[in-house]
């Protein structure tokens, strides 16, 4: 039943708005009070979701201080991977309480996945939709164990060419995944506005016929807004709190003022972008009466042809359409009629032109 409750209101957002993933990562810096500060931080200032990742140092990677587990540029320069991944993790004894608590708040909660136990492991947990990320994308066996729960997944293309995610959504589509979104991903920590080509939001849309998104690591809000202008129908972002100074992400998180202003924003881009069919706003209806339309400028008797000298195309818009100009000149007028008055239907009718 939450599955399916979870479906129906991420159809009803895709619908209406913009679905908003506030990604809580590693900012709650090992410590559980503050993992539930930032969930209610995410609900009070927006988000559609809250998401986490499930993992362990030993499910990552090993423990090794050979070179090739060396970070050797970036936020983590100097950290050997074993040992971030220890420090970042979201204890799995957390993650219970953090469902139930996110659940109490009617904020949405899932996570990420890292191996085929975090899978079976949040299973047992009813998570109601799966995310992979970009670094886990081509491990096609966990691609397969995911997609054979059947439940939504979202999938981050950082790094990937096309025929990487094609063969992505191929194994997934085979073993049982129906809803799938995509989400482009520039996979740097943070990301640079230079690093982005948000046309790619347009392409993946186009080739894999799926909802499409963003991951955006950049460190304010501009890539999120533009993306939507994009065709993005789905934001990643990842959060910490309003005075928060430490976190592994802190760098590429939007704080709690940041994020209800990304809400906002995002709401209103999505407004303006209005609807996948040519539209005017009704509200429109009464500046019609400021177009141009057909006067007359001097006295008519009837039987007198109209002439360029009787008449005219201006504004207000209160007269027939200026299309039927051309086809009235040179006609004799049907009756009599006083200048500077704005020709109507009825002379269309009485002069036998069709509407």
């Amino acid at each position: 039943m939450m599955m399916i409750r979870f479906l129906d209101y991420l159809k009803n957002s895709m619908k209406n708005k913009v679905f908003f993933i506030a990604e809580i990562s590693a900012n709650h810096c090992g410590n559980f009070s503050l993992a539930k500060k930032l969930i209610k931080c995410a609900k009070i200032n927006g988000a559609d979701a809250v998401k986490l990742q499930t993992y362990t140092a030993d499910t990552m990677t090993i423990k090794s201080n050979k070179k090739y587990f060396k970070i050797k540029e970036g936020l983590w320069k100097g950290y050997n991977l074993w040992e971030l991944y220890n420090k970042a993790h979201t204890p799995l004894s957390w993650h219970k309480e953090l469902f139930r608590y996110a659940n109490s708040l009617g904020i949405k909660i899932f996570s990420t996945p890292f191996d085929d136990s975090a899978v079976d492991f949040l299973e047992k947990l009813n998570c109601p939709i799966y995310k992979i990320a970009s670094f886990e994308m081509t491990d096609l066996n966990l691609v397969k164990k995911i997609s054979q729960t059947k439940k939504p997944l979202i999938i981050s293309t950082g790094m990937a060419n096309l025929e990487e995610i094609e063969a992505t959504i191929k194994v997934a589509k085979k073993n049982g995944a129906k809803d799938i979104t995509l989400l482009y991903c520039v996979s740097n920590y943070p990301s640079s506005i230079k690093d982005f080509n948000l046309n790619n939001i347009k392409i993946l849309k186009n080739k894999f016929k799926c909802k499409v998104g963003i991951s955006d690591h950049s460190n304010d809000n501009r890539v999120a807004i533009l993306a939507i202008a994009s065709g993005a129908e789905v934001i990643e972002k990842h959060i910490a709190l309003d005075n928060q100074k430490k976190g592994f992400d802190i760098d590429f998180s939007l704080k709690g003022k940041e994020i209800r202003k990304l809400r906002d924003d995002i709401d209103i881009v999505n407004k303006l972008m209005g609807k996948d069919i040519f539209f005017r706003d009704k509200s429109e209806n009464k500046s019609k009466i400021f177009r141009r339309s057909i006067f007359t400028t001097q006295n008519i008797v009837k039987g007198e042809k109209f002439t360029k000298n009787n008449l005219r195309v201006i504004r207000p818009g209160y007269g027939l359409p200026p299309k039927y100009y051309n086809r009235i000149i040179n006609k004799k007028s049907p009756m009599d009629i006083k200048k500077q008055e704005p020709l109507d239907f009825k002379i269309l009718k009485k002069l036998k032109i069709a509407l």
